[in-house]
């Protein structure tokens, strides 16, 4: 999904139980901010709560010191802390948040999503009705999150005009979807909104329907049979990392140490 610079933490945080504990550890207050500081670095790179700092790079501990301008051993103590508490996990050397949709309201975002694409197209069809007139402002109960969204549909609209690819010029949803359920088995649906959008904005940046399917073919052959065959979905797949995954050269799943490198 497109980057969304932003995170939830709850007014009522500090009365769960586990910061409760937290607090009660000598080195509280720098244990609660590295927490702080985990979550943001997590959100700033948005994809499942994972910890990298690049798509073949994970973060360590002394990694995370430099980063958090904290001591090594406070960093060490509290990935320990977190760890015993259930709040991150090791998935094969990566660190990830656990229960990332709790700081990270994903169907939320798409709810939005959807919200705001609506209101763009009630404000065209007005525009349409109206042809000497200009909208000036935007709506006042506009939250922060779909303004920044509407800045990212926007982007993807002059992307598209600039591209000499025309929205009008629609995706080929179905041949692209149904080749995917073949190739893993699943039953995706062309018309899910969700999938159509990931579609339709690599569509307008150029890409064909033989791109997709060499995606698919990478991925599948990559992640098929390992822990990251449950990302073979449409929006991991055609999401803000497709031209990577396009050009990148497969490595054998069997021989391949760490599953989740390309993932990133």
């Amino acid at each position: 999904m497109g980057e969304v610079q932003w995170i939830k933490l709850k007014v009522g945080m500090f009365d769960d139980s586990k910061i409760k504990y937290i607090e009660a550890l000598p080195e509280r207050d720098t244990i609660i901010t590295i927490w702080v500081k985990l979550l943001t670095l997590a959100g700033k790179y948005n994809e499942q709560g994972y910890i990298m700092l690049s798509e073949n790079l994970p973060y360590n501990a002394e990694m995370l010191a430099n980063e958090f301008n904290r001591p090594l051993n406070s960093v060490r103590l509290a990935i320990q802390t977190f760890q015993k508490l259930g709040m991150v996990e090791d998935v094969q050397g990566v660190i990830k948040v656990s229960n990332w949709d709790k700081h990270q309201n994903i169907e939320g975002l798409e709810k939005i999503r959807e919200q705001n694409r609506l209101r763009k197209q009630r404000q065209r069809e007005k525009q349409k009705e109206l042809p000497d007139s200009h909208v000036t402002s935007r709506d006042s109960h506009a939250t922060e999150e779909e303004l920044e969204l509407d800045k990212e549909l926007e982007l993807e609209e002059e992307v598209s005009t600039l591209s000499g690819n025309p929205t009008t010029h629609q995706p080929h949803y179905q041949p692209i979807i149904n080749y995917l359920n073949e190739k893993t088995g699943k039953h995706y649906k062309h018309t899910t909104n969700k999938t159509q959008t990931v579609i339709k904005a690599r569509w307008n940046e150029g890409f064909t329907e033989d791109d997709f399917k060499k995606v698919i073919d990478n991925k599948v052959a990559e992640w098929k049979g390992t822990d990251m065959e449950k990302f073979l979905r449409p929006e991991t797949l055609f999401g803000n990392k497709f031209e990577g995954y396009l050009n990148q050269q497969v490595i054998n799943k069997e021989t391949e140490n760490n599953p989740y490198a390309n993932l990133f």
